[in-house]
């Protein structure tokens, strides 16, 4: 798996550079700031990206946005952030074209180098995952809006570990339920969520875009 490394800190992106070696990855690029980042997507089209939200030049949001551009150019292209914060409105525009592959993890919270392969492993195979972190703010305050207030309190908390990235198996196993009752659950989440049946596993990435959206302030014009 070739994979694309941005971030500003020389230590961090060193040790982010031989931990993906060591686990058999192939570093395309490793950049420090959002301009070389944009470059190395573009050519080097890689499976995956791990970026720094807050790159050079601004150190804002540099980062993301140009993750978002190489993905807007290459259509689904897997994207993992970190960040040292939880910004909801990152999270909402990760997740707009509904493409899936995408994740956002807060980097004081990657506790092993197996939870940081898996994660991507996941993203790169076009899963979601959200740190459970980003997740709880998002939940915070906002979370009566609609559609979300039609759901039942065991709905709420099936789609929270959807957009965390488990799998039913999972989720089952975190709630003490059976595989069955998850899948239940999510159908009812889809339903509520006004998502409409379909073949593929698409309605997981638009239900969370659906929650991330309805508890996410908006961005101030």
């Amino acid at each position: 798996m070739r994979v694309v490394v941005a971030e500003d800190l020389f230590l961090l992106r060193e040790g982010l550079v031989r931990l993906l070696k060591a686990r058999g990855f192939e570093i395309a690029a490793a950049v420090d700031g959002a301009p070389a980042l944009l470059d190395a997507l573009l050519e080097h089209r890689p499976d995956l990206a791990v970026v720094d939200i807050r790159l050079p030049p601004t150190h804002t949001d540099d980062g993301l946005r140009a993750a978002l551009a190489a993905r807007a150019r290459i259509p689904g292209l897997p994207i993992l952030l970190l960040s040292q914060y939880v910004e909801q409105i990152y999270a909402q525009e990760l997740l707009a074209d509904q493409a899936g592959g995408v994740g956002y993890l807060l980097k004081d919270r990657v506790f092993s180098d197996d939870q940081f392969v898996d994660v991507i492993r996941t993203v790169a195979s076009g899963g979601t995952v959200m740190d459970p972190q980003v997740v709880s703010r998002l939940l915070d305050g906002r979370a009566r809006r609609e559609p979300l207030s039609r759901l039942s309190e065991r709905e709420r908390q099936v789609l929270e570990l959807m957009a965390e990235g488990r799998s039913n198996s999972a989720i089952a196993s975190r709630l003490f339920v059976s595989e069955k009752a998850v899948s239940k659950h999510s159908t009812s989440i889809f339903t509520k969520l006004d998502l409409v049946p379909s073949d593929d596993d698409n309605r997981r990435v638009l239900a969370v875009l659906a929650y991330l959206m309805s508890v996410s302030p908006r961005p101030s014009s």
